[in-house]
């Protein structure tokens, strides 16, 4: 039997929230920066948000795997769309396009945001136990975190929540490196790489269009 504590049904909230930012930050950009019809992409990620909230009370195991089925499905959706769209963004930075320069420069912000929610939800989901919650935070992390060190009783059964990644994400992408856990696994270490990048290079795209535009 599978059950979800009122902790995991916490997080599964927080998660849901964080999701929509994403999805209103994706709506908030100019068509010629999405591939595909925008509105389209936000209704299917939108059902898929809706029907993590569905199967969240389901308790068997039946009611787990449709929510991991949803969960891979929405997050895999929006990491698809924002890499689609930071490609679409980084050419008009680099090449020029209709779109004027601020929609731009606030395009790469949001897809800036977008990318430290999306990278969030797999790092949780990796280090479990994530949107799925299949299985529990286990002996050998993929990421460790600074209180894992720590040997009191309050530290003892201590597990990382949706929230420290939610963290882990931010500062990964602001210092390019990570500050609060350290990955322990290629896995790990592969997609904090990838999330440095991408976030260094939206940076820097978007700071040598701002000179251009002052300039």
């Amino acid at each position: 039997m599978f059950m979800i504590s009122l902790t995991r049904k916490r997080e599964l909230t927080q998660a849901q929230a964080v999701l929509l930012i994403a999805i209103a930050l994706q709506l908030s950009l100019d068509k010629s920066l999405v591939l595909g019809p925008k509105y389209v992409i936000a209704i299917l990620e939108l059902l898929l948000v809706f029907g993590i909230g569905v199967t969240t009370p389901l308790t068997h195991n039946i009611g787990a795997r449709l929510r991991r089925g949803f969960s891979l499905a929405l997050i895999a959706i929006i990491s698809l769309a924002n890499g689609a769209s930071m490609i679409l963004v980084a050419n008009s930075l680099i090449h020029g396009a209709s779109v004027e320069g601020r929609p731009l420069i606030f395009a790469a912000f949001s897809i800036f945001v977008t990318n430290i929610i999306i990278f969030s939800l797999w790092y949780w989901e990796l280090d479990s136990p994530g949107l799925t919650g299949l299985h529990k935070h286990d002996s050998s992390p993929k990421f460790r975190f600074p209180k894992m060190d720590v040997h009191n009783i309050e530290a003892k059964n201590w597990e990382p929540a949706y929230f420290d990644y939610l963290y882990l994400s931010t500062t990964n992408s602001t210092a390019f490196s990570p500050t609060d856990a350290m990955p322990m696994t290629h896995g790990a270490k592969a997609l904090m790489g990838l999330q440095a990048f991408i976030s260094l290079l939206t940076v820097v795209l978007v700071t040598a269009r701002a000179v251009n535009i002052l300039g």
